[in-house]
This record gives C-alpha cells, structure tokens and sequence, in this order.
C-alpha cells in the first residue's frame, strides 16, 4: 500500500463546497482500500475523520507531511503555494474535475477589460503549471477528458513517451467522476416541510441543491415559478441562498438577482424561498428528503458545457427527479436515460411546463426507479477505481521520468517596488479568499500600479 497525501486547496469542514468534499471523499476512499492517508486543508478540519490523518497548510508542516508520502494529489492553487509538492520522485496527481479556469470566464464577465484578461492570465498559467508537471490526472467526464487533452497536447505532454507507455492515453489522465455514497440519505431532523414558513407536509418541493454561482441561472427558474404557479398552487421552490463557507469569497450577483427577482414578481414567502444558512455537508440529506424533485439552469457557454454539476448527484443519491437545462454531461444522462426532464436555456416557459408535469406523483415515481437504478453506478468506491488503481502500483509520467521536471511558468510581470516574494504571497491569499474572481482584480491591480510608477518615472502622467 501507498503513503498519499491529498492536499485541498479548499475548506474541509462540516461547511465545506464541492472541491472540499471531493478531497475528504477521495482521501476517506484511499483510505478504506488501506492506504496510509494524510489529508491536508486550510485550517485543518472539524470533522470526525476516524484514523484519517489530517495536517494544517502551513509550509512548514505540509513539508513534513509531504516528505513523508509517496503519492500527492491536489488541484487549484496547490503547486504555485506550496512548490515542494512536486518532486520527481514522488508521483503527483492533478484533479482536473473543476475546470475553474472556464468559471473565472463568466464570473468576471460583467468586469472591465483589464480586470478580467489579468484573472484569466493567472488562472491559465496556474494550469498549465499543473499539466507540466503532474504524473497522472483525473477529470469528471468523458467530454471534460478530450477537452483536457487539447489541452495536455499543447503542454507537450502527449508524446512519443506518453503513447508508448498506453495508447489509449488513460494511463496519464482517467475519468474519476464526482461521487454518491454507498448508503442512501438518513433523516437527522427537520428541514424545510414545517420549518421554513409556508413550506407544509403535502407541498410540492423542488430544492435548488447548491450556491447560486454567476455561471448558473437561478433567475430563469423563477421566471418558470412564476408561469407554473397558477396550475400548481402547492408549488413550493426551495433555493440556497448562503454565503460561500469561506466567508471571505463575496456573494456572487447572480443571488442578489434572484432575490430581487423573486420579490418584484410576488413570490418570496409564497412560492420561493431562500435558505440563508449553508448546510453542512452531513446534514444535507434532510433538505434533499424533505423534497420531490432537485432543479438546477444555467445559461449557454462555455463552461456549460464541461461542467459537472455535482448537485445534481445529490438529487440522484436520494432518487429525486431532476429538472435541469440541457448542455453538460449531466444533463445528457438525464435526457438518455429518463431521470427526469431537461429544457432548453433561457425559456421560463419550458420551466413552467416540466414543473407541472413533475407536480404528478406517478410520473415522478417512475422517474425514480430509474434515478436509483443509475445512482447506484456513481457511488464514491466505483468511481474512484482507476486512482485506487493508479496508487496501488504508483510511478512518474514516462516522459517526466526521462528529463528532468519542466520549469514552472515564468510569474507575471512583477510591479516596481514589489519583490517577486511579496507578489507571490499576496496573489496566493488572494485567490484562496476569493477564488478566480478575487485574484484577477487583484493581478489587474497590481499591474495598473505597477504601469502608472513607470509612466509617472517618465514623465508621462497616470496610465489611461
């Protein structure tokens, strides 16, 4: 068996968002096939992790750990924070199942030009450090794969070395898909029916599962609720509404829309209502049990169509039927496979009609049987085979192997009056604070500061 240490660039806590939970289920896997596993995150962990081992992220610390170990995995920010995790001697396995690079895209849309091609820099040459450097990779989907393919083809890393040591190419990136539980869900207490005011024991509850993010689209389905509600008056729409765990990421416009959307069209209290507390990640089972169907939207883009949306596997874990919009993987299995029904983006009206189609309890009961059926296939020990396999018999990329590691890209141009060391602090709390969208404000900052000391040496006045 392996020593593995996964480090999570996010929270691992009883509050914690997806990439989080990835890392605590893949570690608690690793574990359970009788590795000797450490966990890392930020601030440690609250959880009860049994013999799991769990170490802070202070470097000093998370070096000990990692001399330690004979497999890292991580993702995100990890290897520009911490460099020490990439050792030629040591395998390192980069999870590529959050595309975050394609979120920062539409997160910072709506920000100026400057702002968001400096994020985008930064994400992108966060990444491609990944794919030089990682021995073997993971990603959620089929359709993510060949996307990250592209992708490793133009870091160099599908090669003659590469070929030769699997043709098939899954010996250096395999689909390890978000995961379900072996066990179904278990009531712990009261959630929305007979607590959130207005919600009774014979509504019909649709639970929007997760955050409202900027790459979603909560407001169409308010639209929808609007349009349904008058042919289905027990209509009740559940949407989470808190603030990011880490309460250093600011709340995103898309929730602040929908609240606004919901009040001007009469519906909050009524027919919508929004959770403001995020519910730990054990806990998560009474709000899904306590509803009759899980709902996401989003628009068409880009990272629609690679995203994974890992609440909807949560649907899918307590037999929900799922109303979703067409376009990423998870929307396909649902459409292919009649786990519930799936609408075209932007058209309220096609949500208001699958709403009262679902508002019949035959139909949804059908729909459940096969949602059962398919969520047996996605629980975490399935899914995560081909990194049990990797770290059962763990070794370097053939091509890394054979030269020596390849440099990290070069850092963005460093302000004057600013040490390379005192940017690379700054840029990393960034981004674990407030993600893609904090650190490209941040690196358009830095950079605008740094062209207006130059231009003022000059003679030339502040940049425009």
């Amino acid at each position: 068996m392996s020593r593995i240490l996964v480090v999570s660039h996010d929270l691992v806590r009883r509050r914690m968002a997806g990439p989080g939970i990835r890392h605590y289920e893949l570690a608690r896997e690793l574990r359970s096939a009788g590795h000797e596993v450490t966990l890392s995150a930020p601030g440690g962990s609250d959880l009860d992790l049994g013999d799991l081992a769990v170490v802070d992220q202070d470097p000093a610390t998370l070096r000990r750990a990692c001399d330690g170990h004979d497999v890292v995995l991580t993702q995100g920010w990890s290897l520009r924070d911490f460099p020490f995790l990439r050792d030629a001697d040591r395998p390192l396995v980069i999870d590529l199942y959050d595309p975050f690079q394609l979120e920062a895209l539409v997160a910072m849309s709506h920000h100026e030009m400057p702002d968001r091609v400096a994020g985008h820099d930064a994400c992108l040459a966060v990444l491609l450090e990944q794919l030089r450097q990682g021995d073997y990779f993971l990603c959620a989907s089929e359709k993510q794969r060949d996307y990250w393919l592209g992708m490793l083809t133009a870091a160099g890393r599908l090669n003659p070395r590469t070929y030769d040591a699997d043709p098939t190419l899954r010996r250096l990136i395999e689909v390890v898909p978000f995961g379900l539980p072996t066990t179904p869900p278990e009531r712990r207490g009261p959630a929305a029916r007979g607590v959130i005011p207005g919600i009774g024991p014979d509504d019909f509850v649709v639970l929007w599962g997760g955050g409202m993010y900027d790459w979603l689209d909560p407001e169409t389905l308010v639209r929808g609720v609007a349009l349904a509600a008058p042919r289905v008056e027990r209509l009740r729409v559940v949407l989470h509404a808190a603030r990011h765990p880490n309460r250093a990421v600011a709340e995103m416009g898309a929730a602040a829309a929908t609240r606004r959307l919901a009040g001007e069209l009469g519906l909050t209290g009524r027919h919508v209502f929004f959770n403001d507390a995020w519910v730990p990640y054990l806990d998560r089972g009474d709000w899904l049990l306590d509803a009759d169907v899980g709902v996401t939207t989003h628009r068409l883009h880009v990272e629609t169509q690679f995203a994974f949306r890992t609440r909807v596997l949560d649907y899918l874990w307590t037999g929900l039927p799922v109303l979703c919009t067409r376009g990423d993987a998870l929307a396909d299995e649902v459409s292919r496979r009649g786990l519930g029904l799936t609408v075209e983006p932007d058209d309220p009206a096609a949500v208001a009609a699958a709403l009262v189609a679902l508002a019949d309890p035959e139909r949804r009961a059908a729909m459940a049987g096969r949602v059962r059926e398919y969520a047996a296939t996605l629980t975490w020990d399935r899914v995560a085979a081909p990194l049990l396999g990797f770290c059962a018999a763990p070794e370097p990329a053939p091509d890394l192997a054979a030269r020596p590691p390849v440099a990290a890209a070069p850092p963005p141009p460093v302000p004057a009056g600013r040490t390379l060391a005192r940017l690379g602090a700054r840029a990393r709390q960034e981004y674990r604070e407030g993600g893609p969208l904090a650190l490209g404000r941040g690196a358009a900052r830095w950079l605008r500061r740094g062209t207006e000391r130059i231009s003022r040496r000059r003679g030339a006045g502040p940049a425009a």
